[in-house]
This record gives C-alpha cells, structure tokens and sequence, in this order.
C-alpha cells in the first residue's frame, strides 16, 4: 500500500513539474506542419533544435533516411522531400 501511495505522489509532482514547460516551436516555413505532423509523432521536436548546429544537408537527408529505414517511421513518401526541404532550409547548421 506505501508503495501504491509513493508512486501516486510522484505521478502527482511530475505533472506538475511538466506543466510548466513550453511547447517547442518550429520556425514558421513552408513544410513545418509536415514535419511536426511526421517527426512530433515518434519523438520530440527538441532534437531537431538541439541537433541543428550539427546537421548540414546530408545529414539532415541520411537522418529522414535512417528514420524510415532503420526504425520504421511510417512518413509517406510524398513527405520526405518536404521534410528535408523544411530541415535544411531552417535548420542546417
């Protein structure tokens, strides 16, 4: 019962530290609903952010790649270049 009691209080508190944060937002471009759409729904967008100062076009290319082929993300192929564009264009480093 203490342990039922002590994993609801910390459910409780970690709501409540979460509360606070502010949504990540993508530069207003062309092709961001696509992307928020495709990649907001298997990871956060923070990542692209975080991992903009790194990532020159064929990086961004090989990681929409990487994301398709080695995990299976299920992006429309019609999508792809529109999510590449949006990333180089807004985000390459």
């Amino acid at each position: 019962m203490k342990t039922i009691a002590i994993a609801i209080a910390f459910v409780a508190v970690s709501g409540v530290a979460f509360a606070d944060e502010k949504p990540i937002e993508l530069k207003d471009a062309p092709g961001r609903d696509v992307v928020e759409k495709n990649c907001g729904a298997c990871h956060s967008l923070d990542y692209i952010k975080m991992n903009s100062p790194f990532m020159k076009s064929d990086v961004w290319n090989a990681e929409v790649a990487k994301m398709i082929n080695a995990y299976g993300a299920p992006i429309d192929q019609g999508d792809v270049k529109t999510i590449q564009d949006y990333l180089v264009r807004n985000y390459g480093g």
